[in-house]
C-alpha cells in the first residue's frame, strides 16, 4: 500500500489475533465485555489535580531490568520516580513500532510534557511516582481484577492521585 492509498476498511485486529494464536493451537480469547462503566467526575479542576501516568509499552528505566518483549501475563509494575530523566529509558516491546519513542520517550511516555503542563498551571501537581507495567498480552483477567488492579489502586491512593493518564501501547 502506498502512502497515497486511503484505507477504507477497518483493521480487523480481533480477527487477526484469533487467527494468529489459533494457528499456534490456542483457544479463542474470551474478550471482556462491559455493558456500562461507572462515571466518576473529577473531584476538582484539572489545574488542581495530582496526576500520574501508566504505560503498558514495555518502558523501563535503564537501571531496571528490561521487559520481556514476548512475555505473556506479565503483571510487573515498575515505579518510575517523577523526577526521572527522560533520556534514561529503554523500550522492549515487540508489538508496536517504537522507533520514534526510542528517539524521544515523550512519544509514548510524555513525562516532559506533563512537567511542562504543571509549570504552565494546567495541571495542579504530579504524583511522586509514574508507572510502567501490565505489558501487553495479559490473558488471566481474574488475576488483574482480583489482585493486580486493586494493588495498583492502593498505590495510587498512597500518592493521593486524582487523575491517572493511561498510555497503552
Amino acid at each position: 500500500m502506498s502512502d497515497a492509498t486511503v484505507r477504507t476498511e477497518p483493521i480487523r485486529y480481533v480477527e487477526g489475533l484469533a487467527a494468529y494464536y489459533g494457528a499456534m493451537g490456542h483457544p479463542p480469547y474470551q474478550w471482556s465485555v462491559y455493558e456500562d462503566a461507572p462515571w466518576q467526575p473529577l473531584p476538582k479542576p484539572v489545574s488542581e489535580c495530582r496526576v500520574t501516568m501508566l504505560t503498558s509499552g514495555g518502558i523501563s528505566l535503564c537501571a531496571m531490568p528490561a521487559f520481556d518483549p514476548l512475555a505473556r501475563n506479565d503483571h510487573r509494575l515498575d515505579e518510575i520516580p517523577q523526577g526521572a530523566d527522560s533520556k534514561d529509558f529503554q523500550i522492549h516491546d515487540s508489538y508496536y513500532d517504537h522507533r520514534d519513542a526510542d528517539r524521544d520517550i515523550n512519544c509514548q511516555f510524555p513525562i516532559d510534557r506533563l512537567r511542562e503542563l504543571v509549570e504552565a498551571g494546567e495541571i495542579g501537581s504530579l504524583a511522586p511516582r509514574f508507572w510502567s507495567g501490565f505489558m501487553g498480552r495479559i490473558y488471566n483477567r481474574t488475576k488483574v481484577l482480583e489482585e493486580s488492579a486493586p494493588a495498583y489502586v492502593a498505590e495510587l491512593k498512597k500518592d493521593e492521585v486524582d487523575l491517572l493518564i493511561a498510555v497503552p501501547a
